[in-house]
């Protein structure tokens, strides 16, 4: 059963007021909590009992599966591995995210290291959102990892978001593109008091005609900092862009290394990246329509976070 606690995670995470329908899988202090398979899509535990395998029959169209994960467990480090079969032809959203609650002293953390194999033509939409809650001062770790390999004609759209109260992220994402596929990433992070996260990110365009977008947010606050590593790799005539864009409030911090390598001459990549503070005259408009300053504050930085 999902109790009070449980429900408020996996709303922020998963935007899910209960068991939502279609296939899931629900993972909670490290144990399966619920689980249900679709006649398309098929979960099961991997060989070595550390995590699932989800696999995506072909053609399949407009469905979902939800994998979140929740923790409250004091001192607890939940390490899984999953990995995505996804069916040629078939297009599909998958909702993971991780919610964790402390109330202690001690730390609580996850790793998510999740694999996708996208078949031909084949589209998935991948939604992964991070939060952390609770009144303990234990510390609040999220290392997540994602490994993605497109097929010919493939697409895959991540949209990463880590919303707030996590002490700790180190995320890693890869991804090896067939010919004609395309890679969309959309990374958001907010960061505030003593918070530390690092995204290195890899992304290999070997296919012909393969395409790649990367677009970074980051917000740092308090004294937080946070380091973006982004590195296209093209292998063939394509085309990658990488955009990183970031905002600095209080003493936060910033190092943002966007990198491009053409080893084919037909091979196109470009980049662009900012790193600034809010504007006066953005806040200065909004409080003439009547907000305050933090009320102003947290509108500009909930529009550049979306």
């Amino acid at each position: 059963m999902l109790d009070a606690l449980d429900k408020k995670l996996l709303k922020t995470v998963a935007d899910l007021e209960g068991l939502p329908k279609g296939a899931y899988n629900i993972r909670k202090n490290g144990k399966l909590l619920h689980r249900q398979v679709s006649a398309n899509i098929d979960i099961e535990t991997n060989a070595e009992g550390t995590g699932i395998i989800v696999t995506i029959k072909p053609g399949t169209k407009n469905e979902s599966v939800h994998i979140p994960v929740i923790l409250s467990q004091a001192g607890l480090f939940d390490v899984v591995y999953n990995s995505f079969i996804i069916g040629d032809g078939a297009d599909v959203t998958i909702v993971a995210g991780c919610g964790i609650h402390c109330g202690s002293s001690e730390s609580e953390g996850h790793a998510g290291i999740h694999d996708f194999q996208v078949g031909k033509k084949a589209k998935v939409t991948y939604v992964e959102k991070h939060f952390a809650m609770g009144d303990g001062r234990g510390r609040r770790t999220l290392n997540p990892t994602t490994k993605v390999f497109l097929d010919e004609g493939a697409t895959a759209e991540m949209e990463l978001t880590q919303i707030s109260g996590v002490d700790e992220a180190n995320r890693l994402n890869e991804a090896t593109l067939g010919p004609g596929s395309l890679l969309l990433i959309t990374e958001r992070v907010l960061t505030e008091g003593e918070q530390r996260a690092v995204s290195t990110n890899n992304i290999i365009l070997q296919g012909s005609g393969s395409r790649a977008n990367m677009i970074s947010r980051s917000v740092m606050k308090g004294n937080s900092k946070q380091i973006f590593h982004a590195n296209m790799e093209a292998r063939n005539k394509c085309f990658g862009h990488i955009e990183c864009d970031a905002i600095i409030m209080d003493n936060g911090t910033n190092e943002t290394m966007p990198a491009l390598k053409a080893l084919h001459p037909d091979a196109e990549l470009t980049h662009e990246a900012s790193i600034g503070k809010i504007a006066n005259d953005q806040l200065t408009k909004l409080m003439s329509l009547g907000l305050t300053y933090d009320q102003a504050v947290n509108r500009i930085i909930q529009g550049f976070l979306k």
